[in-house]
């Protein structure tokens, strides 16, 4: 996810293409995906894992197990949001007085996490890529007309662990949100968006690595954010991606994960009228009529608000700090975007 301390640098590139090769794989099976257009499930990305990443695939529903809602580092109070809270009435914590419509919310630990508790390592994979009972995925299409759709394939993970920089690990927080974007065209993949920190990289779907006709992205190490190749990737400058620098996420061919096999599928509509690149007033539907769809609406953040600077736990570094904040869910990655690349930045 995003590392607070690369948000001042400039962005200076969008796009980048390079030229992969293809290897065969076999059509996953899925979860009841009703209505689902096939090609999203046929051109589903595969993500591979970084082999020493403690942090796997997470279940979206047990973060709220093990999670209690805060508003200025203070527990909001029993009564004030339902009990308990599930991710089909997690939005009511948008009403919560004070909140700023929910945003100022943060779905913080009921223990101490700075502790690494077994809770936050999630699921490995098994030997079909499944993640099983583990629903890590969040798919939401989005039918932008003429042919066009837009699928965004929404990854979780309890826990981000940050990069090291001059020996100091920064940026670590409860929740992270991942997630790559395929724009089709006439039911063919055109673009893909890989997340990655602050922003993220686009490139057009020939370029990329796949495993059959099925996209690859890999996992980096801790941070979770999603790259086109194995290696060594610097994103010191956001949208630049050097072989070496100050800022690295490692990645490599470790566990593959194929998300859809435990997901779940939603279509996103916004208001008659609604420009282009507005993604400000989503409605989500489940395709199979039962999915929840409560914490798609959620405007808060994911994991705990950033540790204080006088907190014994937290450790600072020229102004940057090891703790930070959570991030926010689906509901915040433009949903609505113009292009392949979100209109916000925000990946």
């Amino acid at each position: 996810m995003y590392l607070s301390m690369i948000s001042t640098v400039a962005v200076v590139a969008h796009l980048v293409i390079p030229v992969f090769a293809a290897s065969p794989c076999a059509s996953p099976h899925r979860r009841q995906a009703s209505s689902v257009p096939q090609y999203v499930l046929d051109y589903a990305p595969l993500v591979y894992l970084t082999t020493n990443d403690p942090y796997r695939p997470s279940s979206i529903g047990a973060q709220l197990q093990n999670t209690h809602p805060d508003l200025n580092l203070t527990a909001v109070p029993a009564g004030s949001y339902p009990s308990p809270l599930t991710l089909s009435n997690l939005n009511s914590l948008n009403s919560v007085a004070n909140s700023d419509g929910g945003a100022d919310i943060y779905l913080t630990s009921n223990g101490d996490y700075t502790s690494l508790p077994a809770w936050l390592k999630g699921t490995t994979p098994d030997s079909s890529g499944s993640t099983g009972s583990t629903i890590s995925c969040a798919v939401i299409t989005n039918d932008k007309g003429g042919g066009v759709l837009d699928a965004y394939y929404m990854y979780f993970y309890a826990y981000n662990q940050g990069n090291t920089v001059l020996g100091q690990e920064l940026g670590d927080h409860l929740g992270d949100w991942e997630h790559n974007m395929i724009r089709f065209n006439n039911s063919k993949p055109s673009q893909i968006w890989y997340s990655e920190h602050g922003n993220g990289e686009a490139f057009t779907y020939d370029a990329i690595k796949k495993s059959g006709q099925r996209p690859i992205a890999y996992s980096g190490n801790g941070t979770h954010a999603n790259w086109a190749t194995v290696g060594t990737h610097d994103h010191a400058i956001p949208d630049v991606s050097f072989p070496g620098g100050p800022l690295k996420d490692t990645t490599n061919a470790g566990p593959l994960w194929d998300p859809v096999k435990a997901a779940y599928f939603y279509r996103v509509t916004f208001p008659s009228g609604t420009a282009d690149g507005d993604s400000s007033s989503p409605s989500f539907t489940a395709y199979n009529g039962q999915d929840p769809t409560g914490y798609l609406d959620f405007t808060g953040a994911w994991g705990d608000d950033q540790l204080a600077r006088n907190d014994p736990r937290q450790k600072e570094f020229f102004g940057f700090y090891k703790y930070t904040g959570g991030p926010t869910g689906p509901r915040d990655k433009d949903l609505n975007r113009q292009k392949i690349c979100p209109n916000n930045g925000d990946a």
